[in-house]
C-alpha cells in the first residue's frame, strides 16, 4: 500500500511561507514562550525586521484586535532586547474567517491575509518580496514536499550556526598581545635610554605628539605616541584595557582587520587631539583601546539579536562613563578619546562586519572614513 501525507492548506501555507523566510531571505526562528501556532521570524537587516506567521483562526474583528494588542507588547520586548527603535513587521494570517476585516495599524505594522498562495499578489508585499510567489511553488506533494520543506530548513539553520560559531569562537590574541609587549618594552626603554616615562624630553624624544613637531612634518607621532604611556599607572590601566577589549574585536574581526581598525583608530584619536590640545604632550593608547570600543559597537549593531544585552549593560555604559570622566577630570586627552570612538566605528564600517555588510556597504564606509580622515587632516594641518 502507498504511503500518503495529507496536509491542510492551512499548514501547507505555513510550511512554505516558512520555506521562503528562512531559506531565501536569512530569516532566523526566534523563540517566544507561550506562543502557540504562530512562527515567529527575524532578520534585522530586512526592510521587515520581524515576519510573523499566524495559523491560529481568526474568526472575528474583536479577536484580530487583541492579537493586535498582544503583538505589539511582543514587539517592545524584542526592541528593547535588540536595541532596535524602528521595527517593520509583517504578520501574515493563514487562517482568517470571511467576516473579518483588517483593522487599523499602527505606522510600522503590515497585515496580509493569506489563506491561499495566490492572496500574497498583494502589492506591498510584492515591493518587498517580489520572488515570494514564485518561491513557494513546489514540484513535489504529500509526503515529499514535506521532507524537501524540512530538510532544506534543517539545512540552512545548519549552515548559519556553522558561520555564527566561526565567528563567536574565541580565536588567538596574537595582535593584542603583541601591542601589549610592544607598549611595555618602550616604557621600560625610557627609562632604560632616557629620563623615564614623565620626562617631557624623554616623551618627545620616543615620539609623543606634540602639535609644532607633527605639524611641521614629524607625522610618525600620529601613531608612535599610542604606544607611549606617561607612569606607570597610565600604562597598566592602558594595557588591562587593551587585555580585556583587544582579544574580542580580534577574534570577531580577524588580525588583518583588527589591526586596522587599531591604528587607524590611534591616528584618528592622535589627530583629533591635534586639534583641540595643539600645545600638550600627548601619549597613551586609550584613544586606539576606544576605537576598539566603537568596533564593538558597531559588530553588536549587526549581531544585537545575541549582543543587545551586553550593548545595553557594558559596552555603550563603559564609552559613556569613560567619555564623562574625560569632561571632569583634568589632565584626560578627551579629544583622543572621542577620535578613535569615531576612527573605530568608520573603519569597521569601511572593513565590513563579519557576514553581514557587502561590497556596496563596505564601499560606503570606505568612502565616510576617507572624508573623515580629509577633514580631520585638514583641519589638523591646513588651519592655522
Amino acid at each position: 500500500m502507498e504511503n500518503t501525507l495529507v496536509i491542510r492548506d492551512k499548514d501547507l501555507m505555513i510550511m512554505k511561507l516558512s520555506h521562503y523566510f528562512i531559506t531565501e531571505k536569512n530569516y532566523n526562528p526566534i523563540i517566544l514562550h507561550g506562543i502557540n501556532d504562530e512562527i515567529w521570524l527575524e532578520n534585522l537587516d530586512s526592510d521587515y525586521r520581524v515576519v510573523r506567521i499566524v495559523g491560529h483562526y481568526i474568526h472575528n474583528n474583536e479577536q484580530m484586535n487583541f492579537d493586535k494588542f498582544k503583538l505589539n507588547r511582543i514587539i517592545k520586548q524584542i526592541k528593547k532586547k535588540t536595541f532596535t527603535f524602528n521595527m517593520n513587521v509583517l504578520s501574515i494570517y493563514v487562517d482568517v474567517g470571511e467576516n473579518v476585516t483588517m483593522v487599523e495599524e499602527e505606522e510600522h505594522f503590515k497585515s496580509i491575509f493569506a489563506n491561499k498562495v495566490k492572496d500574497l499578489k498583494n502589492p506591498e508585499l510584492l515591493e518587498v518580496f517580489p520572488d515570494i510567489i514564485e518561491k513557494t511553488k513546489f514540484e513535489e506533494k504529500g509526503i515529499d514536499l514535506f521532507a524537501k520543506i524540512t530538510n532544506d530548513i534543517n539545512n540552512t539553520n545548519i549552515d548559519k550556526g556553522e558561520k555564527l560559531a566561526k565567528i563567536f569562537t574565541n580565536k588567538s590574541s596574537l595582535i593584542t598581545y603583541t601591542i601589549i609587549i610592544i607598549c611595555v618594552i618602550v616604557f621600560g626603554l625610557m627609562y632604560i635610554l632616557g629620563n623615564g616615562s614623565m620626562d617631557e624630553g624623554t616623551l618627545i624624544t620616543f615620539g609623543a605628539n606634540l602639535g609644532f613637531l607633527t605639524k611641521n612634518g614629524e607625522y610618525f607621532r600620529l601613531l608612535t605616541c599610542a604606544f607611549l604611556h606617561i607612569g606607570i599607572v597610565h600604562l597598566l590601566f592602558n594595557m588591562y584595557a587593551l587585555y580585556v577589549i583587544g582579544p574580542q574585536v580580534e577574534s570577531f574581526f580577524g588580525k588583518f582587520k583588527f589591526t586596522l581598525i587599531y591604528l587607524l583608530s590611534a591616528i584618528s584619536a592622535s589627530t583629533l587631539s591635534l586639534i583641540f590640545n595643539d600645545n600638550v604632550i600627548s601619549a597613551g593608547a586609550s584613544g586606539a583601546i576606544f576605537g576598539l570600543l566603537g568596533a564593538l559597537l558597531y559588530f553588536g549593531y549587526y549581531y544585537r539579536v545575541y549582543l543587545g544585552n551586553v550593548l545595553k549593560s557594558q559596552i555603550v555604559p563603559i564609552i559613556l562613563i569613560n567619555l564623562v570622566f574625560g569632561f571632569v577630570v583634568s589632565g584626560v586627552d578627551n579629544a583622543a578619546h572621542i577620535g578613535g570612538l569615531i576612527g573605530g566605528v568608520l573603519t569597521s564600517m569601511a572593513l565590513g562586519a563579519p557576514d553581514k555588510n557587502n561590497k556596496a556597504d563596505r564601499i560606503n564606509g570606505f568612502i565616510v572614513l576617507a572624508i573623515y580622515f580629509g577633514f580631520i587632516i585638514y583641519m589638523a594641518f591646513m588651519i592655522k
